[in-house]
C-alpha cells in the first residue's frame, strides 16, 4: 500500500516553520509499516530548505521516504515548481483529516487490520466492524 504522510502536526508538533517536538510513535510506527512494505511518501506544505529539514530531521530517526512531494522519487525533476501536486496514493495520514489524527498505535493498528478506510469514531477507538449492504447488482455477481 502506498501511504502519504503529512510531516508538520502529524510526524511532530505544530511549530512551523520549525521542526516541532516529535509526536510519539509516529516515526516508529512509519519505520514499522515500511518493513511491512508499505511505501511512505512524505506530503507536505514544506518547499526548498524547509522540506528538506523534514527529510533531514526523519532521516536521522531512520526513516527514509519512498518519494518527497511526488509519486515517485524522480518524479520532482519533472515539476517545474508552478505543478500542482496530486499524488496516488492508497491513505493519507494527515492532522486534518476530518475527526483529527487517531493515535499511531491506532493508525497503525487499522492499518495493518485492514480498517484504514473504516469510520473512525469521535473517540478514536474503531469498536466493531462495519457491515456494508451488497447492491442488487453486486449480488448477481456473487
Amino acid at each position: 500500500m502506498t501511504i502519504a504522510v503529512d510531516f508538520d502536526g502529524t510526524i511532530v508538533e505544530h511549530a512551523y516553520p520549525a521542526i516541532g517536538k516529535p509526536i510519539p510513535f509516529a516515526i516508529e510506527t512509519l519505520k514499522k509499516l515500511q518493513l511491512e512494505q508499505h511505501q511512505i511518501i512524505l506530503w507536505s506544505v514544506r518547499e526548498g530548505q524547509l522540506l528538506q529539514d523534514a527529510v533531514d530531521y526523519c532521516h536521522g530517526r531512520g526513516l527514509d521516504f519512498y518519494a518527497v512531494n511526488s509519486n515517485f522519487q524522480d518524479e520532482q525533476a519533472i515539476h517545474d515548481g508552478n505543478t500542482a501536486r496530486k499524488l496516488t496514493a492508497d491513505l493519507f495520514i494527515d492532522d486534518r483529516n476530518l475527526g483529527g489524527l487517531p493515535d499511531w498505535g491506532i493508525i497503525y493498528q487499522m492499518i495493518h487490520g485492514g480498517r484504514a478506510l473504516l469510520p473512525v469514531p469521535t473517540n478514536g477507538i474503531v469498536e466493531q466492524e462495519v457491515k456494508v449492504k451488497k447492491t442488487w447488482w453486486q449480488k448477481l455477481l456473487g
